[in-house]
């Protein structure tokens, strides 16, 4: 995995990339935006070894299950990998509903064949489910993450969170045409529609990572550290870091998630507020 590093307000969204390897890669202001070593690093791709890591099916980016291969069988189509990974990338972002009371810290949220059976999920489980499609489908794939400030969170999310930033909001990088692409398959088009907000599209070529403003031109959000990426989803680091983060935010949506089946109010998770 990459180590953490701040983000260069200088850097355009579009630009906003980092090599997938163990050593950091700065993002300094140029007249083009990132600077060139950081293009180059981009564009190199990376070892065989490096992206056979990021062909395996693992525990959570189960890409060897039935529902996960039936489902690239069924969206996946033909032609070549940038084309199939469009697909697989609209596919993953719709048909599981963003949903924030679906957060929570249970292992088996993030198991990405279990993503497609929820009824409502977020940006770390749908993240590592267009990853585990795509590994089905033969092309190279990796999570990552960063912190990103959203602008236009309810208040009521802000009070329970205690704060407007969102500590490690999920996307994805797939290897297609010899470089690393990101891709955001978060939030569905009734979602987006619902809340005003302009879809992200993906075109395999350019990175799509967030929605800098709403359709009325409100800032919408932006990116403040970049986490790094991963051949697995980090659930050890994510819990851990949540529990710290948000407690009260995971102890309200999960008992709204269970007065919705009708099951006993969860216990507190402790933790520190931010």
């Amino acid at each position: 995995m990459r180590p953490a590093q701040p983000i260069s307000p200088g850097c355009p969204s579009s630009r906003w990339t980092a090599r997938a390897s163990s050593a950091p890669t700065a993002c300094r202001r140029s007249p083009g935006g990132c600077s060139v070593r950081a293009r180059r690093d981009q564009e190199s791709g990376m070892s065989d070894d490096r992206l056979a890591g990021a062909l395996k099916a693992t525990p959570f980016i189960d890409a060897n299950a039935p529902a996960i291969r039936a489902f690239v069988d069924r969206h996946a189509g033909t032609g070549p990998d940038r084309y199939r990974a469009v697909r697989l990338y609209y596919a993953v972002r719709d048909a599981v509903p963003y949903d924030l009371r679906y957060f929570g810290i249970e292992r088996d949220i993030f198991v990405a064949s279990r993503c497609l059976e929820a009824k409502g999920s977020f940006c770390v489980p749908k993240a590592v489910t267009l990853a585990a499609v795509c590994r089905a489908a033969g092309i190279p794939a990796r999570v990552g993450f960063a912190d990103v400030r959203n602008h236009l969170a309810s208040p009521r999310i802000l009070d329970l969170m205690g704060t407007d930033v969102f500590r490690w909001h999920a996307y994805t990088l797939l290897h297609l045409e010899g470089r690393w692409v990101k891709a955001t398959p978060a939030f569905d088009l009734a979602f987006c529609a619902r809340f005003d907000v302009e879809p992200l599209d993906f075109d395999g070529s350019t990175d799509s990572i967030f929605q800098p403003f709403d359709a009325a031109g409100r800032q919408h959000m932006d990116y403040v550290l970049d986490r790094g990426d991963h051949d697995e989803m980090p659930f050890e680091a994510f819990r851990e870091a949540m529990q710290q983060a948000y407690p009260r935010l995971i102890t309200a949506m999960a008992a709204e998630r269970a007065a919705l089946a009708g099951k006993p109010q969860p216990k507190p998770v402790t933790g520190e507020q931010p």
